[in-house]
């Protein structure tokens, strides 16, 4: 099955696993593909374009008719953390997977619309709507479950923030000095997405709208909603106002979420930092510039 990844795909991949992985998945991907579509007796309609950043959505049709999409992940995404957070959510704020065949790389998921996002809705819609799915999602993690800690991924994170530009260290240093606060004092371990934002929430049928793509981890509910805050970066990076309603917008999903506004204030601190130090790292100019310009508005 002959197909040309985007180019999105392809530099995201380079990015998060290095060229070598992200060249060796991408060359392997077509016969896996095939393969998936064979095990599963699954027939093709479409993939999924410009699809994600890190995976490739194939639109499919299953023995009997119903209609469903096959998500291929590398191995380095850890697709079966995906799989085991998907699998306890059971389809509640998220989307349900179709089987429960474990097969490395390759998850057949329900079919939701695909080109429809809360992206699509005026921002106040988008927030509320966005709010009341990823609340569904924070419930208890299964005993025994896969999946790290939020104190465990953001020190991973930390150390590469280290080698920022030295005229970026003061955020770098108050960012982190917030990450060592928080994970001190962590109120709660909860299932938490870990990349929840409005473009990761599509319509659906059985419910209006449904979470996918999760990174998940365990963790306090405030740090998955720091992803969240800074959504549609752009618009806010725009506006003469950007950091007082920045504040006003931390403290309004806080407050709509019986989150600590503070806790929820540091941790958009960290993530903003970080994803900013690491889109710098990699090439992306304007995406850090405007990451940290963002970070020094909290």
């Amino acid at each position: 099955m002959a197909f040309e990844p985007s180019q999105r795909l392809v530099k995201a991949l380079g990015e998060a696993y290095g060229e070598t992985v992200a060249a060796d998945w991408l060359g392997g991907l077509p016969s896996l593909t095939q393969e998936a579509l064979e095990r599963r007796e699954l027939a093709c309609e479409r993939i999924m374009a410009p699809g994600g950043r890190s995976s490739v959505v194939v639109l499919v049709r299953r023995p009997d008719g119903t209609q469903a999409a096959l998500k291929l992940v590398p191995a380095e995404a850890r697709p079966d953390r995906e799989r085991a957070a998907l699998a306890h959510w059971n389809g509640w704020g998220a989307v349900r997977l179709a089987d429960d065949l474990a097969e490395p790389g390759a998850l057949l998921l329900e079919r939701l619309h695909c080109e429809v996002s809360l992206r699509s809705l005026p921002e106040p819609k988008a927030l509320l709507e966005a709010a009341g799915t990823v609340r569904k999602l924070w419930v208890e993690p299964a005993e025994g479950h896969p999946f790290e800690t939020v104190a465990r991924r953001t020190e991973r994170q930390s150390a590469p923030m280290c080698e920022a530009p030295a005229e970026l260290m003061p955020l770098v240093d108050a960012a982190l000095a917030a990450r060592a606060e928080l994970v001190a004092s962590s109120p709660e371990l909860l299932l938490l997405h870990g990349n929840f934002r409005q473009g990761k929430v599509l319509g659906g049928d059985r419910a209006p709208w449904l979470a996918v793509g999760p990174d998940p981890l365990v963790g306090e509910r405030a740090y998955d909603l720091a992803r969240l805050v800074r959504d549609r970066i752009d618009d806010q990076i725009a506006t003469a106002a950007g950091a007082p309603a920045t504040r006003r917008r931390v403290n309004r999903l806080a407050d709509s979420l019986d989150v600590d506004r503070e806790r929820l204030h540091g941790w958009t601190l960290f993530r903003a930092v970080e994803s900013g130090t690491r889109a710098l790292a990699a090439g992306r100019r304007q995406d850090g510039e405007m990451l940290l310009e963002f970070a020094s508005w909290l």
